[in-house]
């Protein structure tokens, strides 16, 4: 049975020259990017767009300290009340990154 290994963005090693590209990219400005082999994404588009059915985030375990009255208000709900939880939290989380851009 092999190992499932997973990496990110964060664990590969930039080179000089990598970084120099970045930055090349970076500075550059939109005008700039050749379309003429896939064309521009229009709002149509994105009005249509969905999330991808196949994303999962990665879960965490930890403990976490609630009031009791909330923990009970979220069991009366029925089975699934720390999933309740997480996506009350993730909306939480969604509207206040709404705020901030």
């Amino acid at each position: 049975m092999t190992k499932i290994v997973r990496r990110t963005l964060a664990d590969c090693k930039i080179t000089p020259k990598q970084r120099r590209d970045l930055a090349k990219l970076a500075a550059g400005t939109d005008s700039t990017i050749d379309l003429s082999d896939i064309p521009e994404l229009t709002e149509k588009f994105w009005r249509n767009a969905v999330r991808n059915p196949f994303y999962r985030p990665l879960k965490k375990q930890l403990t976490l300290r609630l009031d009791a009255d909330v923990i009970a208000w979220l069991q009366r709900q029925g089975k699934g009340y720390q999933t309740r939880a997480n996506a009350l939290l993730r909306a939480a989380m969604l509207h206040d990154a709404d705020k901030v851009s």
